[in-house]
């Protein structure tokens, strides 16, 4: 077994990060609408809304929720915050799309909140004190810059969290390049192998890899119901990595990209996630599961490799790391792997 010890390389500052208006669409317009006061902001292309940035008191760490193609489609599940009939309703804590990790200094940011809205683990850290920085929208990209702690049970502040969102528009999809700065106060931060993490989205109930067996989904009233899972017709998604694998064979498997493709009723959609080479870890392990959590895990190396290899990552104190990742949404017709690979080069030359 290998240990891999890793102190990070440099500290990014993120108000240097920059979105290159040539790469978006200039016939587009990327536009915010503010509503600060009550803990949100509304990211519109076309005066079609694209995600809403949130970081509201019921939840535990701020998300981008819902995310939407191009279409208008939403892509996302809806619970907790807005349920729709039909989708799971496991996993409380998995809204939209965000960045966090199971275990810093042994506090559990993934997954608190599992109980639901408005609720915390015992264990559980909170990413808060969300602070809009900097909005600037603009033809073909808008930028937000943002900043946040993360934060023990106790109190006990961990990290300082700069984070830059690059909404961009092209004419194939929509895209969130994310560029997040993690810095450590006076104390060494270990963030240890766990599955649980890291850059993750949880998808729509039609994006999930078919299944059978039991599913427990949002019914009528608001009541959980228990339906055939092989009887759900609905559910079209499947997996492919840049490396060829396909299906929940991805699951443990490292990639520079990984696709979730499917059709939402008639509408054509791909979801991707592509990975940077100056991520730790890089390429990143895939945490994406059949039943609609897609994640990137740069540092479960522990669980992924059946306890062959471990990755035992930490923030020196007064130290920083910056994590990299971007999403991709299209939709009425699905991207070919040429296309990935194209929007992965991209992203690999934008932020060094």
């Amino acid at each position: 077994m290998r240990n891999h010890f890793v102190y990070i390389l440099i500290a990014t500052l993120f108000l240097a990060v920059s979105c290159s208006s040539s790469s978006g669409d200039k016939n587009s317009t990327v536009a915010f609408i503010d509503d600060s006061s009550n803990k949100k902001i509304e990211v519109r292309i076309n005066d079609k809304h694209f995600t809403t940035l949130l970081w509201t008191d019921n939840i535990t760490k701020p998300v981008l929720h819902p995310v939407c193609a191009p279409s208008g489609t939403e892509i996302t599940r809806g619970f907790p915050l807005n349920p729709r009939l039909g989708e799971r309703i496991d996993h409380a804590h998995q809204i939209g799309n965000w960045l966090t990790y199971g275990e810093v200094d042994e506090f559990d940011f993934w997954g608190n909140g599992s109980r639901g809205l408005g609720t915390a683990n015992d264990n559980g850290g909170f990413i808060k004190n969300m602070k809009v920085e900097k909005m600037s929208g603009g033809k073909g990209e808008g930028k937000l810059l943002t900043s946040a702690e993360w934060v023990a049970p106790t109190g006990e502040e961990l990290l300082k969290e700069k984070t830059t969102y690059c909404f961009i528009a092209k004419k194939e999809a929509w895209i969130i390049d994310r560029i997040t700065t993690l810095t450590a106060g006076d104390k060494d931060i270990d963030m240890p192998d766990t599955k649980e993490g890291m850059f993750g989205i949880r998808v729509a109930r039609q994006l999930e890899l078919p299944s059978g067996g039991d599913v427990t989904v949002y019914g009528a009233g608001g009541q959980p119901e228990k339906i055939k899972g092989a009887e759900d017709k609905s559910v079209t998604g499947n997996y492919l990595s840049s490396e060829g694998v396909t299906g929940e064979k991805v699951w443990a498997t490292r990639a520079r990209w990984m696709d979730l493709y499917g059709s939402i009723g008639n509408e054509k959609i791909s979801v991707v996630i592509c990975d940077h080479p100056k991520n730790p870890g890089y390429p990143t392990y895939w945490h994406a599961r059949g039943y609609g959590l897609f994640a990137a895990n740069p540092l479960g190396w522990n669980d992924f490799t059946a306890k062959k290899e471990q990755f035992n990552f930490k923030i020196p104190a007064g130290e920083s790391v910056t994590f990299r990742y971007r999403t991709v949404v299209s939709s009425g017709a699905h991207l070919s792997p040429e296309q990935i690979d194209v929007l992965t080069d991209e992203f690999a030359g934008k932020y060094k």
